[in-house]
């Protein structure tokens, strides 16, 4: 049945992870708001389903089991996630020999590795059950975006070809890479992050602690259980990720520099399967064994990119890669649906409550945005250097930090619109942000200095006992002046924590002006031990 002009208080083009995280958090924090959701798919979906997104990490994880409520069924249903791992592993037929970087045992914070299509059904589902009005099978025709506080009008088909006529006061672009509104206002930014990837599927689970046959390396993991991390297999220019979904399935992925590693060396399986055996061998045998189980293949060329505006006060919005998108190296998806649902959740509150939405506009158009180029600054031009384990190993755990000790405080202790807080802690955290900036130049400038060495060892991040304490932190519920004291804090430890490295850095003969000095001697902040019983290359 057809719908003339239905006036509605929220329109999401998207049933997506982004659309449907959206809708979920606006039902929460207001039971009467009308919210419909377009979405082009049916549902349910397969299981293993063919989209980017599958690994979370703090904000992500805190978001999905606090934020949206769903603790219980991310125990039931998905798998815990062993941590970000890494290994140095470039040409190397037997993982045991590289170099690990990674934990020894799980940190409390807990996140979870996520087969999307079983997520995203039960999404669609618990949306449903919750009042949410769900339309699968639709295709959106036309869109008016309305300016000066008049509605939205959107115009779409059903899978009848029925067409159908709504309004809206709110309009919420979570259509991913069909980025209709970023598309409409030419809002795509070059990032000047230039990466590719490709990725698939195979109905086998890889299991990774099987490939050594050493007993001690097996068993340096308690529990045994490297399967469950996001495994990264890097090397120079590239990684490589395999991450175990629900259904019983494996994702691999292949993300490389373009300049590097052109797309067109891996952009269909067998290429694919070829540059792994240049690259890393043993992955290329495991692929190989189960290539009968293929499920699927996807490639996307030059997959980062900046946005010029997410927010407005003519009242529409953009979230998860409908905006802006990053790199999925330490599995920042998530987050920034998190990010940039929460703000509007936020700028939807204030206009209910007949305030001003301009002000409010520009400071979450003002933070999200730094958020962002603060995780760009991570990735952009980084990637020549992964395969340096020396360099790589105190990047991973400086991003790392940074990450914990800033971004996830503002989140966790809900402050992202504390305009007094960040009127007061705006000088020390533009800052830390410029700091994380020279830092990131550091280890470029470190790794065409330092000796490209891989020794046969685990660097566990659970020996560092102040990285371990930052970890253990960030869910402590503070009051005003403990989360001004904790932000104060961990700015101050990111300024040792920069000097240590650039003491290590200068060690090799890397350039270290602008940074801070290191205040004792480096190991005593900054020492990632091998772990005991661990044979070396050489």
């Amino acid at each position: 049945m057809s719908e003339t002009h239905a006036v509605h208080d929220a329109v999401i083009l998207g049933g997506g992870l982004a659309g449907l995280c959206l809708a979920l958090q606006l039902r929460g924090e207001f039971p009467d708001l009308d919210v419909v959701v377009l979405e082009r798919q049916q549902h349910p979906l397969p299981p293993a389903a063919h989209k980017v997104g599958e690994s979370t990490v703090d904000i992500g994880a805190h978001y999905f089991r606090e934020t949206l409520g769903l603790r219980d069924y991310l125990h039931h249903a998905q798998i815990y996630k062993f941590g970000l791992r890494y290994f140095f592993s470039d040409g190397c037929g037997d993982i045991g020999r590289a170099t690990e970087l990674g934990l020894s045992e799980a940190f409390p914070a807990l996140s979870y590795q996520l087969d999307r299509g079983l997520f995203e059904t039960f999404l669609g589902e618990e949306a449903r059950r919750r009042g949410i009005d769900l339309r699968t099978g639709t295709v959106v025709r036309q869109l008016d975006v309305g300016q000066d506080g008049a509605l939205h009008a959107v115009r779409y088909t059903d899978t009848e070809g029925t067409q159908h006529d709504l309004q809206a006061r709110w309009l919420l672009d979570a259509s991913g890479r069909a980025a209709l509104l970023r598309r409409r206002f030419d809002l795509t930014r070059d990032d000047g992050h230039h990466v590719n990837a490709a990725w698939f599927r195979l109905d086998a689970r890889l299991a990774i602690d099987d490939w050594c046959d050493d007993a001690t390396w097996r068993t340096r993991c308690r529990p045994p259980e490297r399967w469950r991390s996001t495994n990264h297999l890097c090397g120079p220019g590239y990684w490589v990720w395999l991450i175990p979904l629900a259904s019983g399935a494996h994702s691999v992925g292949i993300v490389a520099d373009a300049a590097m590693h052109p797309l067109d060396t891996y952009r269909d399986f067998d290429r694919a399967l070829a540059w792994l055996a240049r690259h890393q061998p043993q992955v290329a045998r495991e692929v190989a064994r189960h290539r009968d189980t293929l499920l699927d293949f996807r490639f996307l060329r030059s997959y980062s990119h900046g946005c010029k505006q997410v927010f407005s006060a003519d009242r529409w919005a953009l979230t998860g890669e409908a905006g802006a998108f990053l790199d999925p190296f330490y599995s920042p998806g998530s987050d920034f649906i998190a990010l940039a649902n929460t703000f509007i959740c936020e700028l939807v509150r204030a206009d209910r409550a007949g305030q001003p939405l301009a002000p409010r506009v520009r400071h979450s158009e003002r933070l999200y945005q730094s958020f962002y180029d603060s995780m760009l600054a991570i990735f952009r031009q980084q990637y020549p250097l992964f395969g340096n384990a020396a360099v790589m190993a105190c990047k991973i755990v400086w991003d790392q930090a940074f990450y914990w000790g800033v971004l996830c405080q503002l989140v966790f202790q809900r402050r992202l619109v504390d305009t007094a807080l960040f009127a007061e802690l705006g000088p020390a955290l533009m800052e830390v942000q410029q700091l994380n900036e020279r830092v990131q130049a550091l280890f470029r400038d470190w790794h065409a200095t330092a000796p490209v060495e891989r020794p046969a060892e685990m660097l566990d991040q659970r020996k560092l006992g102040w990285f371990r304490e930052l970890n253990e932190g960030m869910h402590e519920s503070l009051d005003d002046a403990g989360v001004r004291a904790r932000l104060k804090t961990n700015l101050a430890l990111l300024q040792e924590v920069a000097g240590a490295i650039a003491a290590l850095a200068a060690r090799d003969g890397a350039p270290v002006d602008g940074l801070p000095e290191c205040s004792g001697p480096p190991p005593a902040l900054f020492d990632l031990a091998p772990v005991e019983g661990v044979v070396s290359a050489a």
